[in-house]
């Protein structure tokens, strides 16, 4: 065993006994990890708010064996997740960035650049004059790029062909190969990809929110349609590689 200290995302909670909870944190330093957070459901408990879901804290904990949980000692607030009371749309919005890292991540697996990316994501959605789906996106896109989890955005799986070439129609469509991890041309593409098509204007957005170039894709207006296109995508690969829906997608409906 020993003593580790952290900066974390709180991303999930669940009880365990009448008065603690098992905390799943998100660390710079360590990934994903649980830890058993003892006396946290005590009205007067000793983190205070530094373990609501989505908080930002500098966590203290006893790491143990393997298969064991660790035992959370010390949890201080550095920030809480906040919207404005009239922005609905972007609790849920951090509700399923949580979500996807309790899903996409591993335990124990270190990924600072993920834990900048949904701690820069979730700023973004406290602000009022941001669009709650296109912070989203960026945050589903750059977490599947950053696991190596996103397929080739640049030519068809099958034949080859350039998504985007000198005089070729932004409207083009192509159609998500997600299992193969890639795209169809019109030209290859079968029955049994007869599901959502994506625009090559769309996909060209993809590559370019998806990139590591934060000042690129702080640049983009996207149009309503490629914003829904680029979601559908990112769902269809986030679904394909947990084998179920995100549960939080559902009140992502009306954003």
């Amino acid at each position: 065993m020993s003593l580790e200290k952290a900066e974390a995302l709180v991303i999930r909670q669940a009880d365990f006994s009448e008065t603690s909870r098992v905390i799943t944190l998100f660390s710079k330093e360590f990934g994903k990890s649980s830890a058993l957070a003892k006396g946290a459901k005590r009205l007067k408990g000793p983190f205070d708010a530094g373990i609501d879901l989505l908080s930002r804290c500098r966590v203290v904990f006893i790491r143990k064996s393997s298969g064991s949980l660790d035992l959370l000692t010390e949890a201080r607030l550095v920030s809480r997740f906040a919207p404005s009371g009239t922005n609905i749309n972007s609790l849920y919005g951090g509700y399923y960035v949580a979500d996807l890292l309790n899903g996409l991540t591993e335990e124990y697996d270190p990924a600072p650049e993920i834990y900048d990316l949904a701690t820069d994501t979730l700023t973004k959605l406290m602000a009022t004059d941001q669009h709650s789906l296109t912070s989203v996106v960026e945050f589903e896109l750059g977490i599947l790029r950053l696991s190596g989890l996103l397929g080739s955005l640049t030519e068809c799986t099958v034949c080859g062909s350039p998504v985007t070439q000198s005089g070729q129609p932004l409207s083009k469509k192509f159609a998500p190969w997600i299992s193969q991890g890639g795209l169809l041309c019109a030209d290859c593409r079968r029955p049994e990809f007869s599901g959502r098509s994506i625009s090559a204007g769309s996909v060209a957005a993809l590559r370019q929110l998806s990139s590591d170039d934060s000042q690129l894709s702080g640049r983009l207006r996207l149009t309503k349609q490629q914003i829904v296109e680029c979601h559908h995508f990112a769902v269809s690969t986030i679904t394909s590689i947990l084998g179920r829906r995100p549960s939080t997608l559902r009140y992502l409906d009306g954003i």
